[in-house]
């Protein structure tokens, strides 16, 4: 069969949950179903990566937050700017400020009031979740099956991501020797964090077990539920315009009544048998859905929670892994990077149930959103900005 039948063939067929047709990657990821909300959201978000980026070069030098234009410059390939640097900074003028310094004879950035009044509010709303930070870095040392420990360079990937502060390894990890404690790692220079007690796996419970109490409570307990079926599923919403049959939607039924062993529980011995291998791949999704659940925008790129593979013991492709299960997980490939968001957590391009860090992050991507328009405006205030950028924000990320 030619390679475009089979994908058209795999378009018109959603495989099951847990097999799926034998495909080159690159095949697979093409095959998939598009979220035109999740793409749109994607397209504004690479180019939100791009300013932190470039956010974090200007605010490194806190005695003289600027960096040249020229330095950027210099830096565009890595940064993945296009255009160049120079023409970057001008599609935003809420964020970024160039101007020339005589006494250098260089043109240099700065960014802007606005700017810089959102960076405080992210870093102030970090300082006030300490509390959810710590809880975050036990939980997700819990999952480990490597004695409740991960290799430090593999949280310094997602340090952002988990609204963990800049400086987490002082002010998080040395402020709670109760808690953590870091180790020499078996490789020179590198060092793992471990959970100074093992906390017990009675004490934790997994983000989907809150969606299944809600559900019973909302249906009364299961008069119209299925205990079996409530027990061991998961959340799930398909792309729109995404094809079930009845085949596919039989064995994501059949999957969402397959027992597996919980993130936070002990896996005990592996089991051979098709009934096993199965229930290993589902503690896998159970694994991947609460780490989405622990980020502060609940996403993340595959390559980053990839390194976390060999320590929450997944022997199978993560990318893969969320491709299998499109109703749980939309995997986008905008900005030259495969980034994974949590379905169930979105509604019309926003977090349904937000945080302070978030709200913060959201201001920065509102004026990212906002690009050159009302430059009449530049010097105004975030307060003046916040009743307006919702809506734009929404007329470009797309209601789905």
């Amino acid at each position: 069969m030619a390679t475009h039948h089979i994908i058209k063939h795999i378009l018109l067929h959603p495989p099951s949950t847990s097999v799926r047709f034998k495909t080159t990657s690159v095949q697979y990821v093409a095959s998939r179903a598009r979220d035109p909300t999740f793409e749109k959201l994607m397209d504004n978000y690479k180019n939100l990566l791009k300013v932190v980026a470039i956010q974090d070069l200007i605010l490194a030098n806190p005695k003289n937050p600027t960096v040249s234009v020229q330095f950027l410059s210099n830096l565009s390939q890595k940064l993945h700017l296009s255009r160049g640097a120079a023409s970057f900074l001008r599609k935003y003028p809420h964020i970024f400020h160039v101007f020339y310094d005589p006494s250098k004879s260089l043109p240099f950035c700065k960014l802007t009031d606005a700017a810089v009044e959102i960076s405080r509010l992210e870093a102030a709303a970090i300082r006030g979740s300490m509390p959810i930070v710590v809880d975050r870095l036990v939980r997700l040392l819990s999952m480990s099956t490597v004695a409740k420990s991960l290799p430090l360079r593999a949280i310094f990937k997602v340090w952002r991501e988990l609204g963990l502060p800049d400086d987490f390894e002082d002010s998080v990890i040395l402020q709670n020797p109760h808690i953590f404690k870091l180790c020499d790692g078996n490789e020179p220079n590198t060092h793992v964090l471990k959970l100074v007690s093992v906390v017990p796996s009675g004490n934790l419970r997994a983000a989907v077990e809150n969606w299944r109490i809600m559900e019973c409570c909302k249906e009364d307990c299961g008069s119209s539920v299925d205990p079996l079926e409530l027990r061991f599923s998961f959340k799930h919403g398909f792309p729109p315009g995404m094809r079930l049959g009845k085949n596919f939607k039989a064995k994501v039924k059949e999957w969402q009544r397959l027992p597996y062993v919980g993130p936070y529980e002990e896996m005990g011995e592996k089991k051979k048998s098709k009934s096993g291998i199965m229930g290993l791949e589902k503690r896998a999704v159970a694994i991947v859905h609460e780490f989405l659940s622990l980020t502060v925008e609940k996403t993340v790129e595959v390559e980053k929670i990839s390194h976390f593979r060999k320590w929450f013991e997944i022997d199978l492709n993560i990318r893969d892994l969320f491709l299998d299960h499109p109703g749980m997980f939309y995997l986008s490939t905008k900005g030259k990077r495969h980034t994974v968001f949590l379905r169930e957590a979105y509604e019309r391009g926003c977090l349904i149930d937000p945080n302070p860090v978030y709200d913060a992050k959201r201001k920065l991507l509102d004026l990212v959103v906002l690009g050159r328009h009302r430059l009449f405006s530049s010097g105004s205030t975030l307060q003046d900005m916040d009743g307006n950028e919702e809506g734009k924000l929404q007329e470009e990320g797309g209601d789905g």
